[in-house]
């Protein structure tokens, strides 16, 4: 019988018609009631004439008030607290009018259409509860019938305005899977309330539940959490064995709208991330405000958000410059679906190519300058100098140089923590970009703003360890990691992209802008976390330890020992004091390297790198003898 009738409501959406005949109803009867018990109790000569004429008036009068809001044309089973809200507007508003009229009736002395005040006051509070019934009724009634009959029992953590929020899309979805028991908050004054026909419950309370079928589930539904209680919250689910969802910030729900398809498991990210950052937007949007952007690498993981985050701004043009035909066309279709009028353009272009990004200055003139293409594997570096010189220095030369000649108002550069006292080829080519840039700021004459952002791993950017642990856990196992105690500061993506708009504001050129990374993460927590949020444990996903990789440290830094920070106006931005430079001699020596790359073997190549930054010591590397020589030679 319940199968027939959820088959029945399932697709089927009352007119608004039949809607607007039972709210009339409702007001009619609940006039007569009204009329009968005050006249009963208080005034035994009126007449049923009288109450009739009475009736027909005041009818009338709420109908002509409920077309003009037209409250009537909501969809009954999905009423929301706005249309419950609006409803009582409509009468509100129909009961002032009536009241007018009825005043206005009693001073000319038209008895026949005159009713008493008590009446009028009653019958707006009998409507009022009758209306409201009605529509709870029928919303209650129909998430009974269609509620999916193995739905998993869930509590909403947070009985906020976020939570009362998730409920509400979880009973409006005929595709509902939760069945919610109830809500859990850690404000001691909300505990034994009922909410939206839901008790809550402290957490300590949640936790002496000991049957398996009373809650299945937690969904995360609060903003201001801290990432510490995050973590608590998560280990008890897993340890209990429930799972646990996530409903995302408003900022971040589909389309604007709340809706139960939205709850997803929890992330790696929602655990790591932190507070969201507060961005002088002023100062971003004067900076940005009709500019031509040039964003190279913009097709990976940093460049895409970064372009992403550029879509919020009142820009004239981006050019998303990248070699990777794929990823490039990926991004794009992406930005067509999401960003109907964006102003961008795509360049399918080499930044190593001078003939080519000569070309591109001379069309478009960028006036601002976003450098996120790079080379980034620390193995694949150590391997491969060649090819981290040629790139990441050489291209980065190639650009800054056209950004002076072209006079491009500012050169924004992504470096990274690997630049501090390196110990691999990848975070010296970093570290002699930011010399290169830095020493070419302090030029006399030049006009470009050169600014380096330094900052450690994002989670889930391309080759990061977190898509590697989830494709490993995706397999059955084993998670590989390099050593037991490694370490590693971590960012999301969209909240490193989110500082680099905001350095790239600050100070007046030349500086080395360093993010606070926060606490450093251990690599082996990180594994072992991502096996409990994947739902297993570590006898079913083991952990391997395969050593070091050529380079790799087992503590990354974001300043050398013998640099300090200058504070800022943003608290997660600090300003690097770094050695300063002679442009004269950098530039001699970084063309000399170029020029290297076609007669000089690995070794060599390493060996000008170390001259130029000598505080690149190799570490677990077939370089490691080349210090050794220096040192003897010394």
């Amino acid at each position: 019988m319940r199968s027939k009738i959820n088959k029945l409501l399932g697709n089927r959406i009352v007119s608004p018609w039949w809607i607007l005949l039972f709210d009339i109803s409702i007001i009619a009867n609940t006039f007569i009631l009204s009329y009968l018990l005050i006249i009963n109790l208080n005034l035994p000569n009126y007449s049923s004439f009288n109450m009739l004429i009475c009736c027909g008036w005041i009818t009338f009068v709420y109908l002509l008030a409920i077309l003009l809001t037209n409250s009537y044309r909501g969809v009954i089973r999905h009423s929301s607290y706005q249309e419950f809200r609006k409803l009582i507007i409509t009468l509100t508003l129909a009961f002032i009018l009536t009241f007018f009229l009825n005043e206005t009736f009693r001073s000319n002395q038209m008895n026949v259409l005159n009713t008493p005040r008590l009446v009028i006051t009653f019958h707006f509070l009998l409507s009022t509860l009758f209306a409201l019934s009605f529509r709870l009724i029928v919303k209650e009634t129909f998430y009974f019938l269609t509620k999916t009959k193995k739905a998993i029992n869930a509590y909403i953590y947070g009985a906020g305005d976020m939570g009362q929020i998730t409920l509400e899309a979880i009973k409006n979805d005929k595709t509902n899977l939760y069945n919610i028991v109830g809500f859990i908050d850690d404000d001691p004054s909300k505990n034994s309330l009922n909410l939206l026909n839901c008790p809550v419950i402290s957490w300590s309370r949640a936790l002496k539940i000991n049957s398996d079928s009373d809650i299945n589930a937690i969904i995360l539904a609060i903003n201001n959490i801290s990432v510490k209680r995050k973590h608590e919250i998560t280990d008890t689910c897993y340890r209990k064995g429930w799972k646990l969802k996530v409903m995302p910030p408003v900022k971040n729900w589909i389309e604007g709208l709340s809706n139960q398809k939205q709850i997803r498991d929890i992330k790696i990210e929602d655990i790591l991330g932190r507070k969201e950052i507060n961005l002088n937007l002023a100062r971003i949007t004067d900076n940005l405000e009709s500019k031509t952007i040039l964003v190279t690498g913009a097709a990976g993981s940093i460049g895409s958000e970064i372009v992403r985050q550029l879509l919020r701004f009142p820009i004239r043009k981006i050019l998303v410059l990248d070699i990777a035909e794929s990823a490039l066309y990926n991004l794009e279709q992406e930005l067509i679906l999401t960003h109907t009028d964006a102003p961008f353009e795509l360049i399918l272009a080499d930044v190593t190519n001078a003939y080519r990004m000569t070309e591109v200055f001379e069309q478009y003139r960028p006036e601002i300058i976003f450098n996120a293409a790079a080379y980034k594997h620390v193995p694949l570096m150590e391997n491969f100098p060649y090819e981290a010189i040629r790139v990441n220095i050489g291209g980065v030369k190639i650009l800054a140089d056209l950004a002076v000649r072209y006079k491009s108002e500012k050169f924004v550069m992504v470096s990274t923590d690997k630049a501090v006292n390196p110990t691999n080829v990848m975070g010296t080519s970093k570290r002699i970009c930011e010399i290169y840039i830095q020493a070419l700021s302090q030029k006399i004459g030049i006009n470009t703003s050169f600014i380096t952002t330094r900052f450690g791993n994002v989670l889930g950017s391309n080759g990061s360890v977190v898509p590697l642990f989830k494709k490993q856990i995706e397999k059955g196992g084993p998670i590989t990691v390099t050593h037991k105690e490694i370490t590693r500061y971590f960012m999301t993506i969209p909240e490193a992209c989110q500082l680099v708009l905001e350095a790239g504001f600050m100070g007046n050129g030349g500086e080395i802008f360093v993010f606070d990374m926060g606490e450093p993460v251990k690599i082996n927590d990180l594994a072992k976390e991502m096996i409990q949020l994947s739902g297993y444990n570590e006898d079913e996903i083991p952990i391997i330890y395969t050593g070091l990789r050529p380079g790799e440290k087992l503590y990354e830094e974001l300043l050398a020992s013998k640099e300090t920070t200058i504070p800022t106006y943003h608290e997660k931005i600090m300003i690097g004091n770094v050695r300063k430079h002679d442009y004269t001699d950098v530039n001699r020596q970084i063309k000399q390297m170029l020029l290297a790359l076609k007669i000089e073997n690995n070794a060599l190549l390493v060996t000008r790198m170390k001259q130029l930054v000598p505080e690149f010591k190799s570490e677990n590397s077939t370089y490691c003898e080349l210090d050794y020589n220096m040192v003897s030679n010394f």
